[in-house]
């Protein structure tokens, strides 16, 4: 029996340190709602929830920014000081709403902080300071100095893997080299978001890569550096490939119209790719986590540990897989968008 007692305090300190607490008064509260909870933690939020104790909720405020249609007046508030006619709407994610006077309601500007805002912030200037450091280290070095090791060592491992085995082949000598700081800067960001958002309690835990706009952002940003900069042959291949006439000129411009569609499926494909993993890890992640509080319901009973020892093995092996899925979704996103800019290099060749 005391090692039954000392069983669920393992599984209580795991599930404290991986689990919301938010999830934990949802439970006491109303009953365990795994959907509820599941999605509370993919949504964006105008605050950041810390911790609840006794009941009481423990979160940071982000300001929140909107303008008043009716006025055109800027309100500056935060989530508990929200003013008539602004509302959050439970039926969109708990965004803010402004009620019109003839009872109708729409979505104002809104420049608020949420929480993936805030998280990208946070690293942004982690990715400033590592790289500043590495910098530092580099600027100090001489001829004779030894090569980095450790955690200068590793950076530059990354960096050099990415720049010699990924956007310097898949672009080519000739132009790589001005695509490179953006996709790097691509790599890196990705890879540290989906590594941050893994940390359960702040400053980690935002769901940011699982957010559309966030991954719609940064497929539209590879759309542009393609197709702004795609040479003579990338839109001659689009408007006239060397295909038969019929296919691209009578009756129909087959081709071209297939080409072009392909501008728009290529940026679809890399927004879609890293949303859908990342918010199917972080769901799959929570769903077992949701298993252990559905065993600690059952009580003292053989089923009921059963389903406890099954969620914290399951929840420990997917942090450990979506720690790789952090790397490899940046790599892929990163791969797929130096070939993507390499097509858009194409050099003449003469039959």
């Amino acid at each position: 029996m005391c090692k039954m007692k000392y069983l669920r305090a393992i599984f209580l300190l795991v599930l404290m340190a991986v689990m919301p607490s938010s999830a934990m008064a949802s439970e006491n509260e109303e009953g365990l709602n795994i959907p509820e909870i599941v999605m509370e933690h993919l949504a964006d939020s105008y605050e950041w929830h810390i911790a609840t104790y006794e009941g009481k909720h423990i979160s940071i405020l982000l300001p929140i920014i909107v303008r008043n249609s009716q006025t055109g007046e800027w309100v500056f508030c935060d989530a508990h000081t929200l003013p008539e006619p602004f509302y959050f709407d439970a039926a969109h994610h708990g965004k803010i709403y402004e009620k019109l006077p003839d009872g109708t309601s729409e979505r104002p500007i809104d420049l608020s902080l949420t929480k993936i805002a805030v998280q990208i912030w946070i690293v942004v200037i982690l990715m400033i300071a590592i790289f500043m450091s590495c910098a530092f280290w580099y600027r100090r070095r001489d001829e004779k100095s030894p090569a980095p090791k450790g955690f200068v060592g590793t950076i530059e491992m990354l960096v050099m893997s990415i720049h010699d085995d990924v956007i310097r082949p898949s672009i080519g000598e000739k132009h790589y080299r001005k695509y490179a700081p953006y996709l790097l800067t691509v790599f890196f960001l990705i890879f540290f978001i989906n590594l941050v958002g893994l940390f359960p309690v702040f400053p980690g835990g935002s769901n940011v890569t699982g957010n559309i706009n966030v991954t719609l952002f940064l497929a539209v940003c590879t759309m542009l550096a393609v197709n702004l900069f795609g040479n003579r042959e990338y839109w001659k291949e689009i408007f006239w490939p060397e295909v038969p006439v019929f296919l691209k000129a009578y009756p129909v411009p087959l081709m071209p119209v297939i080409e072009l569609f392909g501008i728009f499926t290529k940026p679809f494909a890399l927004m879609i790719r890293l949303f859908a993993n990342m918010m199917a890890g972080h769901a799959v992640i929570l769903s077992f986590t949701c298993v252990i509080f559905l065993g600690w319901t059952m009580g003292d009973n053989t089923f009921g540990y059963g389903l406890n020892v099954f969620g914290v093995v399951m929840m420990l092996f997917m942090y450990a897989l979506e720690t790789l899925v952090a790397f490899v979704q940046a790599y892929v996103f990163t791969m797929l968008s130096a070939v993507f800019i390499g097509q858009a290099h194409k050099e003449h060749h003469a039959e």
